[in-house]
This record gives C-alpha cells, structure tokens and sequence, in this order.
C-alpha cells in the first residue's frame, strides 16, 4: 500500500511538472441541480438511484452495466439495496448519460468504442430495459469519437465529444441526435479550441458554454504512463468556448489552463454566471458576463493544495445559488464551498468520502448528496486504494452525514460512475401518448 501511495505521488509530481511545461508552452463530466433547464426535475424524496456502472474483470459478469439501487429510506425492503442491473455486454468504458427532455429514456455512453445505449426508465422504474443500442455514432458524426455528456433539448439530445477516428486526440466536436435515435448534425469545436468535454446551456441568456479535456489516446491510457509521457502532457485543453446557443455559433473563447471539466452555470435567473475547476492545475474558475454582455473567465481560488495536484472531477452548485460541492479524485475529498459571492468562495466544510471519489449529486431540495467512485478504468487507484462504492449522505448545511453505502465490489457489479434520479410519482404524474407504440417504434429502430 505504501509503495502504491508513493507511486502515485510520483506519478502527480511528473503530472505537476507536465502541467506548468504545457501551460508555459501554450499547447495543452450529473446531479439533479445542475441538469439541463429542459428536463423536468425529480423534487421531493427519489426512489431509485440509475448508476451507469462500468464492467471490471473478476467482477460479476465484468460487463458494462445499469444498477438500480433503492434510494426511499420510507421503503426499507427496498432502500440502500440493489433492486436490478442490466449488462449491456463488453466493457466500453462506461462513462456519462443523460435523461432525454421528458425523462423517459436514459442515454448512456461508452467512451471507448463510442456506443451509446438508450434505456427504457418510464415503464418500470424500478427495472429499466434496454431498449436500442447505437452503434453508428462515430459514422453518424463524420468522426467524432467518446460521447460524454448527454444534454437533451427539446425533441433532441446533444452531446459532446472527446477525440476523433482520424488520430484519436482532443480535437472533438458535438452532435444532435433526434429523441428517436436519428442523426441531425455535428459542431466541430472551433480552430482555436478543438477539445471537448461538457456542455450546458443558460436560455435566457441564449448562451452555451464548453470545456475542455483531452483525447482517446490519454483517457484509456494508464494513469502513470501517461503522466511519465511528456507528448502525452501536452495534449490537455485548456480553453473553454461561449456559444450563441440559438445559432450554434462560437462566440467567445477563454483561456483556463489546466483542462476545465464541469460546467455548471448560477440557476437563479439574475445570476448571469458558472464555474467550472481545472483538474490539472487545482483552480476554481468564474466565467461571468459583464456590463457590456460579454463574458470574461477568472481564476477565483484554489482547490485544496494545487502542488498536491488533488485532481478536482465533479462539482454540484445548490439551487439557491449558495453552496457548490466540489469533489478532487486524488485525496478522495469532498469540499463545500459558500459561493454566496462568486468572486469569493469560502470553504465551509471538508470531508473525506473515501480513497478516492469521483462522482457527486445533489438532490434539487439539497438535503442529500450521493457519491460515486470511479473516473476512468484506467485512472482509478489500484490495490486496496481501489475503492468502488456508492455513498450517500445528508446535508444540514454544516456537516455532511452517511446513510448507507452500497459497495459495488462486493455486490459484483463492477466500478460506478454516473448517477441519475428516478421517482414513482413522477412517472405517475406524466401522460405519454401512444406510449405502447412508441416503445415499439424505439425497440425496432
């Protein structure tokens, strides 16, 4: 274990070297707040929780999959259990999904061989079924390569990419596909910012903002081969891009070192604002609109000890507008920050939630926060470091407290990633027209 330990801390040491060379040298992903303004939200108590789980060998079947895990502590037979999975066959390095606009299919990506495969959640919620596997993204698209998040518009689903086929780095773009699976079209990020990673749109300010990360050739890449790979270090993003969101159109590019992951824009309508973290150079950033209607993007602290290279992956800003929980993969730290004023983010709490954590949402009332292990199969801690779990907790605004923990490990299920909300009553309160024949019509596509 100690060996592990100072193994990695080598590894940082060279990720930290590599991140000042390609920042010197110019060259360098789901919680219920920060969802898309066009999916209905899921308010009150959930009931299941959707993680997209990806497949480990020796683990279960060792393929790919989506669990189901009882999240209604007023439903104790079901509650911090695993009540269905369902494999999808193969590991494609599960990764990202998202509901489509009216929260009756789950879209679910693999990073490596870039399927997709959409899941039925509105018929049962309780056992989502595998309705349509896509296998033509790559075709579809003209090239792009990893879909990572899955944004869904009105009548569509918008997602990002990671690479491409023709030399599997970060030039990437992004893709609309109808909520029936058809292709519609492809944005190739622009000249000056060809990398991807997230994406999220702010309506009234017909507004779209992106990040960036890196390509194929890095994510499946081992951790510390890469970091020893200085060719490798250089092939990060670190610019993120403003689009007029209506037109589609780049508008606005920023300089933010270090490969800006999350986006999430401020949810009250006077907060013309978002935060994004650098995972490589440890920073929290503010891109918001000034005076005259453009947007300026600054570096507005630090995130734990940058030298230490914590590796901040997820974050999840409260529905007021006043707490932001930013998750750093490395040290397995939780930190909560007051962003009351944006330019100034205060520490308020900080919680280790394992050896290493990836993942974390909050639900819209922001009383419970869930969190998930795994980053990449790739990158995830080996040995006993390698913790695989689901872990959920309360939020009094001052302390976070665990409830129950579901350890994938051990319920064979592999490493778990993403993670979704899903409710009975709200399915109950939706009127789907001609339900039965569009199940069928998606199932025969």
């Amino acid at each position: 274990m100690r060996q592990f330990a100072r193994r990695w801390r080598l590894a940082l040491g060279a990720l930290g070297v590599a991140v000042a060379f390609v920042m010197s040298g110019r060259e360098i992903h789901a919680d219920e707040t920060c969802q898309s303004p066009y999916l209905p939200k899921i308010t009150g108590q959930e009931d299941y929780l959707y993680v997209w789980t990806l497949g480990a060998e020796g683990v279960g079947d060792g393929s790919d999959k989506l669990a189901t895990i009882g999240a209604n502590p007023a439903k104790q037979d079901q509650y911090g259990k695993v009540l269905s999975s369902v494999s999808v066959g193969g590991r494609h390095e599960a990764h990202h999904g998202g509901f489509n606009d009216d929260r009756r299919y789950l879209w679910l990506g693999g990073l490596d061989d870039s399927k997709i495969f959409i899941f039925d959640v509105a018929s049962n919620p309780a056992k989502p079924t595998l309705t349509k596997t896509i296998d033509t993204f790559v075709k579809d698209s003209g090239g792009v390569v990893g879909p990572h998040t899955f944004y869904p518009l009105p009548g569509r689903m918008l997602i990002t990419g990671l690479s491409n086929d023709k030399d599997h780095g970060g030039k990437t773009g992004m893709v609309e596909y109808s909520n029936e699976g058809k292709y519609i079209q492809t944005l190739w990020m622009p000249d000056n910012a060809p990398y991807g990673y997230d994406v999220r749109v702010q309506p009234h300010l017909n507004r779209m903002l992106t990040s960036s990360f890196t390509g194929w050739n890095n994510y499946m890449m081992d951790f510390g081969q890469m970091v020893a790979d200085k060719e490798a270090m250089k092939r990060f993003g670190q610019t993120m891009v403003l689009w007029d969101f209506h037109a589609r159109k780049p508008i606005q590019t920023f300089e933010v070192p270090g490969a800006p992951l999350e986006v999430r824009w401020a949810l009250q309508p006077r907060h013309d604002y978002a935060f994004t973290a650098t995972a490589l150079t440890s920073k929290l950033w503010l891109i918001a609109q000034k005076a005259d209607g453009t947007f300026e993007a600054k570096d507005v602290g630090n995130i734990g000890d940058p030298t230490k290279i914590p590796l901040p992956v997820d974050m999840s800003l409260s529905a007021d507008d006043q707490t932001l929980f930013v998750n750093t993969f490395m040290d397995g730290m939780c930190r909560v920050y007051n962003v009351g004023d944006p330019t100034k983010p205060k520490v308020i709490h900080e919680q280790k939630i394992g050896a290493q954590v990836n993942m974390v949402s909050q639900t819209w009332d922001g009383k419970r926060v869930y969190f998930t292990s795994s980053l990449l199969a790739n990158w995830d801690k080996k040995g006993d470091a390698n913790e695989q779990f689901l872990k959920v907790y309360t939020w009094d605004g001052k302390a976070l407290k665990p409830t129950f923990t579901v350890d994938f490990t051990k319920e064979n299920l592999g490493r778990p990633h993403i993670m979704h909300f899903g409710q009975e009553q709200f399915y109950k309160n939706q009127i789907y027209t001609e339900q039965k024949a569009d199940s069928a019509k998606v199932a025969s596509r």
